[in-house]
Order: structure tokens, then sequence, then C-alpha cells
């Protein structure tokens, strides 16, 4: 049996990796770090978190994210499985503690038989007759590869920039002003209530935030970057403030659901913390990713109440992400229509967040596990998160206008012609319905695998 290639080792990469080892094949995971480091990762282990270390709602009933994340766990997913060893307390989100997260896929897949870690750049794409390859080298694809890429596509590749938040030492927190509580004190995973430091501003305080932002010195672009659009979802904070001065009301520093215990007052604006490791030394400034200039940044969230002395373990930055026009390029079994022993997994593909990358990566080694067997497993019903994300990007979506995406219930088909169902009911239904679709095509999934 030759050996199954995926180049790459993020969350993507590694979880395909596992599914396809633990499937039976035999799989050599490529990972350029640390011969060749990015200006995004610190370290060199597997699935590394760069940008934030929440995998979003963990809520299965009423919420799309949620809903994959149990997708991905009946599913035996490595990523899932670290995560919910690792996690923090982050009110209804499940946010993980990424150093040791990193670890425990590095050590997994390390100790797994069928997986070999080779730690060398990989410049080309592996020919065909080398056997299968899925590319999963993310959105800091280093730009030998990504012009190999480009080249079997046969057309450019789209961009977008995304940004990274601070992170503040617990320490140096002023807790005279800062307080403890989740909004609406919504219980998260761990049954806490109060698992976010909030930072009050009031009316005058905001305003000169906003103002020191909009005047803050910026990250230069290079000339080649200038037209490259931002992805809507991980906005910078500067770039927000841009589009109106109450727009930070109403996005990161909404005040609603919240309260100074102490007072009773309501702040006008507020600037939430949430725990980044498992000591809670850490809390990452929720929604402040940002391209302002390290000094800058420093003072100008010093300005913030309560961070007046505040010390930063890491300020924020700005990265280009690349991704494929996946719509036009990739078919249902996310194979490269020009070249189909080729596959891609993760943002590369155009879907945006941790866990949606994660899932491309274990439907990706599964579907490759599969034709090794000579078997080809079908996609997952468009009913289950897995089957409407990849339906969304594998013909779903508009080539035309192609953007990254998350998870959505949007993107899943409406329920039965007679069902008028509305708000939480209807996602409830419709996750009720995606679960019960899943099991099916799991059980078929094994029956496939039994073969190998």
């Amino acid at each position: 049996m030759k050996i199954l290639h995926i180049i790459g080792g993020g969350l993507a990469g590694s979880e395909a990796a596992w599914q396809a080892a633990e499937a039976g094949l035999d799989v050599t995971l490529h990972e350029m770090r640390p011969i060749r480091g990015t200006f995004a990762h610190q370290g060199d282990g597997l699935a590394e978190l760069v940008c934030s270390n929440s995998f979003r709602s963990d809520d299965a009933v009423n919420n799309a994210v949620g809903l994959l994340h149990e997708e991905m766990r009946r599913a035996g997913s490595l990523i899932m499985r670290m995560a919910d060893r690792h996690k923090l307390p982050a009110g209804g989100a499940l946010a993980v503690d990424r150093e040791p997260f990193s670890q425990s896929v590095t050590a997994a897949l390390e100790a797994h038989p069928r997986v070999t870690i080779g730690r060398a750049e990989v410049t080309s794409l592996p020919p065909a007759d080398g056997g299968q390859v899925i590319v999963a080298t993310g959105p800091l694809t280093s730009e030998s590869l990504s012009t190999a890429i480009a080249k079997a596509a046969g057309q450019d590749h789209l961009a977008f920039f995304d940004a990274i938040a601070p992170i503040v030492h617990r320490e140096s927190i002023d807790f005279e002003i800062a307080w403890f509580q989740s909004r609406y004190d919504k219980k998260g995973p761990g049954g806490g209530d109060a698992d976010y430091i909030n930072l009050p501003l009031n009316e005058e305080q905001y305003r000169g935030f906003v103002a020191a932002l909009l005047a803050g010195e910026k990250t230069d672009f290079k000339e080649w970057e200038k037209s490259t659009p931002y992805f809507e979802a991980c906005l910078p904070i500067e770039v927000m403030a841009e589009r109106g001065e109450e727009t930070l009301r109403f996005g990161p520093m909404k005040p609603v659901g919240l309260q100074d215990p102490r007072s009773a007052m309501r702040p006008y604006a507020v600037v939430q913390l949430r725990q980044d490791n498992a000591l809670g030394t850490l809390w990452n400034m929720v929604g402040f990713q940002t391209k302002l200039k390290h000094g800058e940044q420093a003072r100008i969230f010093r300005t913030i109440p309560g961070l007046e002395k505040a010390e930063f373990a890491r300020l924020g930055g700005l990265h280009r992400n690349t991704f494929i026009n996946s719509p036009r390029l990739l078919d249902a079994q996310l194979r490269l229509k020009s070249h189909p022993h080729l596959r891609f997994a993760g943002q590369i593909t155009g879907v945006e967040g941790y866990v949606e990358s994660a899932a491309i990566g274990l439907l990706a080694g599964r579907f490759a596990a599969a034709e090794a067997n000579g078997a080809p497993l079908s996609p997952p019903p468009a009913t289950t998160a897995f089957g409407a994300l990849l339906a969304h990007i594998t013909g779903g979506a508009d080539a035309k206008t192609f953007q990254p995406m998350n998870v959505n219930f949007g993107l899943f088909p409406p329920l039965a012609p007679g069902k008028k169902i509305k708000g939480k009911d209807r996602k409830q239904a419709m996750s009720e319905r995606a679960l019960e679709n899943l099991s099916g095509w799991l059980e078929k999934r094994e029956l496939a695998e039994n073969r190998i």
C-alpha cells in the first residue's frame, strides 16, 4: 500500500493524519517547523493555535459550531479529544490551554505506529505516481509551495488578512476596577458563570479610546498586500472603529448582559478578557485583534480602566491568509479536479475557524482511506454540520464571490416542508436531525474502513 502524504501539521493536517492512520493507512505528515518558521507560530508543536485559544460555542443543541464539535467527537476526532482534555473556563465556549493541547496532539501522532512525521519544508507538490496527497498548509502556506499550488490549480489564490489579539498577564490587571462575570451569567461547560474578566468604560473613556485607536500608528502594508481584503469575522479593532464611533459598542465592547456587582452600575462599554492558559495567569483580550504597531498597542490599551499597568505576554499582530477558490477547484471528495491525487484540507479550502479546519481535515483523511481501500466513501449528508460545510466549499458557494466561511445554520438545508419552526426551536430541530443523519453515515464509513 502506498503512503499517504500530508503536507502541513496544523489542526487540519494533524486530524487528517490521525483519521487516515486509524483507518489503516500508513501516513507521512510533513511539517516545516522548526526547519523553517512562520511569523505567526511561536513553537514547533503540531496543531499550534496561533490566534485565539477559543473553539467558540460548545452548545451542540443551539449553535452550529457546537454541533460540529459533537459530530467530530462522535467521529473520533483527535483534535476534539485533546481540546476536551485541556479545556479552560470560558462561559459557554470551549477554550483550551494552547501549549499542553499542542503537546498532546504531537505526542499522540508521534506515538502512532502508522504515522511518520517529517520535519522539512515541502516546496513542490508530489506527482500522481507517488500516491495520494493532502495539502493542509493552512493560511500561512510558504511562498514556494503557494506558487506550486497556484500552478496546479490553474489560477491565482485569493487572500485576506487575519489579526491576532494581545494576551495580558493576570497579575497586572487592576481588580479594584475589573470583575469576573460571563455575559448574562451564562454557565459554561464547567458550570461556571463568571469566566471572563470585565473592564468597564464610561462614555468619555470610550470615546477617547476610539479616538486613540483611529489616530494610532498602524502596521505598513507591502505593495502587493494593499488590495487584499480582510475577513469580516476577524477584523482588526481599529478597522471596526473606522466604520463609526458606536461600532465597537455593538461588537466586541458591547456592555449588554454585564453589571458591576459592587456598584450595580452598567458600563457604557466593556472590554472582556478570556482565560488563555490552565494556570489562569494569561488572559486574551476578546475581539481585540489589531494591526497597531506594538508600541502603540501598549500605550493605547493601557488607557483602558484596569489595564493602566498591564503587562503583555504577547502583543497583537497581522498576517496574510491565503485560500483557494474551492467551489471552482475541488470535487465533493476535496480532490483538485485538475489533479485528483491532490486533496485539500483546512483553512486553505476557505473554511474559517479552528474547528472547521480540523473538520475538513477529518473528512479528507477519511476520504483518502476509503479511496485507498477501493471503496470510496460518500460525503456526509448535507443535513449534518460536516456535510453542510463541505457542500458549501465544494459547490454551494458562488465561486465568483467566494469568501471564507464559518459553519452556521444558514448552510444547512431547510427542515422538511410543513415544519414551520422558528428561532431556537428551529436550530434544535436541525441539530437533532443532523446527529440522527450522522449516525447512518458513520456506520457506512466504518464498513468501508473495515475492508482495509
